[in-house]
Formats: C-alpha cells, sequence, structure tokens
C-alpha cells in the first residue's frame, strides 16, 4: 500500500515504526549466508523496541551529512526535471506491513528516483564509475523491490559543480536486481527470527536466547 506523506514529518517516523526499511536493508542483508553481524543485531533490538513501545528509536536524529542532503534535494530534484523534462511527484511510503519504504520521489507510473548528495571527489567517483555507490546496493534494490516500480534513477548531486554537471544520473532496473530481490526474501525471513527473538528477551526477561543470537 502507498501512502502520500512527507518524509521526515512525525506522521512518517510513525509509519516506519517496528518496520523493516530499505534505508537499512544493508545491515540486514550484511554478512548474507552467515550469521547476523552487530548492526544487523543492533537494527534487529530497534525494530524491537518499536514493535513494543510504538516508537521509533532514534527519530529525528540528523548529522551534518543528513542535513545538507535535505538541504539540496530540492536542487537536485529540479535539476533532474529540467534535465528530463520529467515531473518528480512526492515518493510517500510503500507500507508491507513490517516492511516498507520510502522514495525519494515517483516518476510516472513506473519509475522513482533516490538523490543522494555529495561532496565534489564522491560525485566525481560516481560519473567515473558510470554507477551507484556499492553502499547503496541494497536500498535502492529495496525500494524497487518493495515499491513493484520498474526503474529507478540514482541520482548524484553536487552544488560545486558548474550547472550542468551538478547531477549525475544512474538508472536501475528491476529485471536488473533478480538475484538480490530472492536474497531479499530468504534473509528477512531470518531477520524476522531475530527480531522475535530479540522480542522475546525484551518481553520476557528470557537471556536463555542471548547465547544462541550471539552465535
Amino acid at each position: 500500500m502507498w501512502i502520500d506523506i512527507e518524509q521526515n514529518e512525525d506522521e512518517w517516523y510513525a509509519l516506519r515504526v517496528g518496520k523493516i526499511t530499505s534505508s537499512s536493508l544493508s545491515k540486514v542483508m550484511a554478512n548474507y549466508g552467515k550469521a547476523f553481524g552487530d548492526p544487523a543485531r543492533k537494527y534487529a533490538a530497534d525494530i524491537a523496541i518499536g514493535q513494543i513501545t510504538g516508537q521509533v528509536a532514534g527519530a529525528g536524529y540528523q548529522n551534518a551529512h543528513m542535513e545538507r542532503g535535505h538541504i539540496e534535494e530540492p536542487l537536485a530534484r529540479a535539476c533532474y526535471e529540467d534535465r528530463y523534462f520529467s515531473a518528480v511527484t512526492n515518493g510517500g511510503f510503500y507500507d508491507l506491513g513490517d516492511i516498507g519504504c520510502s522514495p525519494d520521489g515517483l516518476v510516472g507510473e513506473d519509475g522513482m528516483v533516490e538523490i543522494k548528495s555529495a561532496i565534489p571527489s564522491i560525485h566525481y567517483a560516481r560519473i567515473k564509475k558510470q554507477s551507484f555507490d556499492a553502499a547503496y546496493k541494497w536500498q535502492l534494490a529495496g525500494n524497487l523491490k518493495f515499491s513493484g516500480r520498474d526503474w529507478l534513477d540514482f541520482i548524484s548531486y553536487c552544488h560545486d559543480y558548474p550547472d550542468d554537471k551538478k547531477i549525475y544520473v544512474y538508472r536501475c532496473h528491476s529485471e536488473d536486481f533478480a538475484d538480490e530481490f530472492k536474497m531479499i526474501d530468504s534473509r528477512i525471513g531470518e531477520f524476522r527470527e531475530l527480531i522475535a527473538e530479540t522480542k522475546s528477551i525484551i518481553l520476557n526477561n528470557n537471556y536463555s536466547l542471548i547465547k544462541r543470537i550471539a552465535e
């Protein structure tokens, strides 16, 4: 189900409570085929607390990079619209029960965008590589899978570049992530079990599970 809501509003945070979201999917997918690492276990604890209390752990936290991204996102969107003559509408939130995603914008009936603000050296690296950063692979795959959309434009934006070079765009197609989609299905099933075990420890003081989770 798609919900038309603005990102970073109180209602948006409330929708994300206790859900696995594509923005943090890389923590879940790390060490695929092996035991979950510390980032995944901490993420499971945050989700478990959210499901119990109805509050998002760390909601409202902003660092300098995130603040710059929020400020520059509208500028990147405007550059994209001018270059491709395509309107970018609100990305909203895709709610799939205990899973969700919030793309930065939607394009037509089939597309979406994910915008990443960059310092000059990172923007240059993306252009040279002609692709997106590996660190964002699972977020992009998750956005495509959870939304059901056909394609996603990864937009790198650097305010310091010349006007006609401020954005670099790389298009990802859903069909290119077929293997990743299967991996996500498998790993999320295991991650749900980790969340359930973590909730049991929190609610029931069931510390006999701690050793098993840590293994």
